[in-house]
């Protein structure tokens, strides 16, 4: 019975890490800056991943938030707890088991949390912001080659 709870612990890490990843995926297709994927789940209960990204502005901070709230829903994912909105400086999403910190820039150096997890994991966080698949371009016709005709 233990190697089923171990197979299950995993199974559910995973969806965590793949929730996170498309948490942080969905920031930076709203500009986030310095989004960091931490792994807390060995230190602490409450959640498996914390993802912490900065925005320049109070509109931004609101609109990455928007942002991941409708990229998770579109996957059936709905936070159990939202906080922050009214004045959109930093906003708290908690999805269970991956919560979500979203800064304004200043706010985020000031409590500093990716120091108070020291000791947490990071996560590859992907680099590029997802673009979207455009139709491959038609190549261009080549002009119809003219063969030179015999003079009579």
């Amino acid at each position: 019975m233990t190697n089923t709870f171990i197979v299950r612990s995993r199974l559910i890490v995973l969806e965590s890490k793949a929730k996170s990843l498309d948490v942080a995926q969905a920031s930076l297709d709203k500009k986030a800056n310095d989004v960091l994927i931490l792994h807390v789940a060995p230190l602490t209960s409450i959640a498996d991943y914390l993802v912490l990204c900065s925005a320049d502005s109070d509109r931004q901070v609101r609109a990455i938030a928007d942002h991941i709230a409708k990229t998770l829903s579109d996957q059936e994912i709905r936070p159990l707890s939202l906080e922050g909105l009214s004045t959109s400086q930093w906003v708290v999403m908690d999805f269970a088991d991956v919560i979500v910190h979203i800064f304004r820039t200043d706010l985020r150096r000031h409590y500093a949390l990716e120091k108070l997890w020291g000791d947490a994991k990071r996560v590859k966080v992907p680099t590029e912001p997802a673009t979207a698949v455009t139709e491959p371009v038609p190549k261009a016709k080549k002009p119809p080659v003219r063969r030179a005709t015999k003079s009579r």
